[in-house]
C-alpha cells in the first residue's frame, strides 16, 4: 500500500517539492478564508462583493495563464517558481500590514486579490508541468495525485486554523495574512535544496524551445479530440460548479448564521472528501479513460446539487464530504488524462490551457453564481451550479458515444459493472467505465 500510494515520495526532489508546497498552501488557504471573512466584514455581508473579489482574484488567469505556459516551455521552471513564490510572500505581507494598521478598505482587498491572481496565473502552469521533471514517467500519475492530496491536506488544515484563529482574535484577520507571508518562503527553501542533476528533463533544441508559441499549443489541442473534450468538460464544470470559495461563505454566514469557526468547518468537510479522492487516484498507473472522467463529473454535480438543498448545517457538512471526493477525483482524472496524453514539448502550453479553463472560468462563474445567490437565495448558487454541471457532463458523454459509435451496457452481478462498447476500425472494443 505504502509503496504504491506514496511511491513518489521516495524521490528526494519530489519530497522537497511536496513539503514546500504543503506549508505554503496551508498559508494560502488560511489567507483565502481570512480574505473572504474580511470582505464580508467590509461589505456588510454582500455576496456580490465576495463575487467581485473572487472574480478579481481569478481574472488574471484569463490574461496571463497562456503566457505562463509559454514561459514554462521556454525557461527553467524551477527558477520561475522561485520568483513566483517570492512575489506571493510580498503581496501577503502588504495585505497583512494594511489590515493590522487599520487602513485596509474593500478596494485594497480587490487590488491584492488581483495581484495574487496575476502571480497564480504564471505560477500554476509552471508548477503543474514541473511535476513531470521531478519523477519518471512511471511515477507521474502517482506524483500528480499526491500533489493533489497535498493541496487538499492544506485545504483541510488551513481553513480550520484560520477559522479558530479569527474567532480567538475576535474577528481580526491581519495576523493570518502576515503568517501566510512567512509560510510562502517554504517553497523557496525546497527549490534551492533540489538537485538539478536529478531532474527528469527532456533534451530539446534550444532554438526550438525559445520559439515556442502559444498558438502552436492551441492548434495541438484542437487536433487532439481526446484532449479537447476533456478540457471542454473541465471548463463547463469549473465555470458553474467550482465556486465553493463564494458559495460556502455565503451559505455559512447568510443561510445558517454561523461564525468563522463553523465556516471553516464547511471548507474542511469538502477538503476531507477531496483528500480521500486524491488518495484514491494515487494508485492509478495508466491514463484514465474519458468515461471515468465523465462519470466522476456526473457524481460530483449530483452531490453538489444536494448540498444546495440540505435542510440543516450538519447535513450540508455531511454532503460536502462526497462532494469533495468526486470533485477532486474528477479534476485529478482530467488532469492525468491531459498530462499523460501530451508530448513533453507542448506540456507547458497545454497545461496552461488546462489551468486557464480550470481557474479562468471562475471570474465569470463567480459573478453569475454570486448574482444567483443574492437574487434567489444563498442555496441557489450551489444547486444551480450542480445542475448545470450535470447537464454538461451528460451531454458531452452523449457526444462522445455518438462520435465513437459507442453504447453503454450495464450488468447486474455480485457487483455493478458498467461497460462502454465503442467501434474502432470496425472492431468493437470494450472499455470499463468504472473500475
Amino acid at each position: 500500500m505504502r509503496g504504491s500510494t506514496f511511491g513518489s515520495l521516495k524521490v528526494r526532489n519530489y519530497r522537497l517539492f511536496t513539503i514546500g508546497q504543503l506549508i505554503k498552501l496551508m498559508g494560502t488557504w488560511m489567507l483565502f478564508t481570512a480574505q473572504d471573512w474580511l470582505v464580508l466584514q467590509l461589505s456588510d455581508d454582500s455576496a456580490s462583493a465576495l463575487g467581485v473579489v473572487t472574480a478579481l482574484q481569478f481574472a488574471p488567469v484569463l490574461l496571463l495563464t497562456l503566457y505562463g505556459g509559454q514561459l514554462a516551455d521556454r525557461f527553467d521552471k524551477r527558477r520561475l517558481l522561485l520568483f513566483a513564490n517570492a512575489a506571493s510572500a510580498v503581496v501577503a505581507t502588504l495585505l497583512g500590514v494594511l489590515v493590522v494598521t487599520g487602513v485596509v478598505t474593500l478596494w485594497w482587498v480587490f487590488i491584492t486579490a488581483g495581484l495574487f491572481g496575476a502571480i497564480s496565473a504564471i505560477e500554476t502552469p509552471v508548477r503543474q508541468s514541473f511535476v513531470s521533471e521531478l519523477v519518471g514517467k512511471d511515477l507521474l500519475p502517482n506524483a500528480l495525485s499526491l500533489s493533489s492530496a497535498t493541496f487538499n491536506t492544506a485545504r483541510i488544515v488551513g481553513p480550520a486554523i484560520a477559522g479558530v484563529v479569527i474567532a480567538a482574535l475576535h474577528d481580526r484577520t491581519g495576523p493570518i495574512f502576515l503568517l501566510t507571508a512567512v509560510l510562502c518562503t517554504a517553497p523557496l527553501i525546497s527549490l534551492v535544496r533540489m538537485t538539478a542533476a536529478e531532474l527528469f528533463r527532456v533534451e530539446r533544441d534550444a532554438i526550438a524551445a525559445s520559439q515556442a508559441r502559444t498558438i502552436d499549443g492551441l492548434r495541438y489541442v484542437r487536433e487532439r479530440p481526446d484532449l479537447s473534450l476533456t478540457i471542454l468538460l473541465v471548463f463547463l464544470v469549473s465555470l458553474f460548479g467550482f465556486n465553493f470559495q463564494l458559495t460556502l461563505a455565503v451559505l455559512a454566514k447568510v443561510e445558517f448564521h454561523v461564525d468563522a469557526k463553523y465556516f471553516g468547518l464547511l471548507s474542511t468537510a469538502i477538503a476531507l472528501g477531496a483528500l480521500a479522492g486524491a488518495l484514491a487516484s494515487s494508485r492509478r498507473r495508466s491514463r484514465p479513460s474519458v468515461y471515468r472522467v465523465l462519470t466522476a463529473a456526473i457524481l460530483f454535480a449530483g452531490f453538489e446539487s444536494l448540498v444546495g438543498v440540505a435542510p440543516t448545517f450538519a447535513v450540508a457538512v455531511g454532503l460536502l464530504v462526497p462532494t469533495g471526493f468526486f470533485m477532486i477525483y474528477f479534476a485529478q482524472a482530467a488532469n492525468q488524462r491531459v498530462q499523460l496524453g501530451v508530448d513533453a514539448a507542448f506540456r507547458g502550453r497545454v497545461m496552461a490551457l488546462y489551468v486557464l479553463v480550470f481557474l479562468g472560468s471562475t471570474p465569470v462563474g463567480s459573478l453569475i453564481i454570486g448574482w444567483c445567490a443574492e437574487r434567489f437565495g444563498p442555496r441557489s448558487g450551489l444547486w444551480t451550479g450542480g445542475l448545470i454541471s450535470l447537464v454538461a457532463a451528460v451531454l458531452l458523454g452523449i457526444m462522445q458515444l455518438r462520435r465513437t459509435g459507442g453504447r453503454i451496457h450495464v450488468a447486474l452481478r455480485p457487483r455493478l459493472h458498467v461497460h462502454v462498447h465503442e467501434r474502432s476500425s470496425g472492431v468493437p472494443a470494450v472499455r470499463p467505465a468504472v473500475r
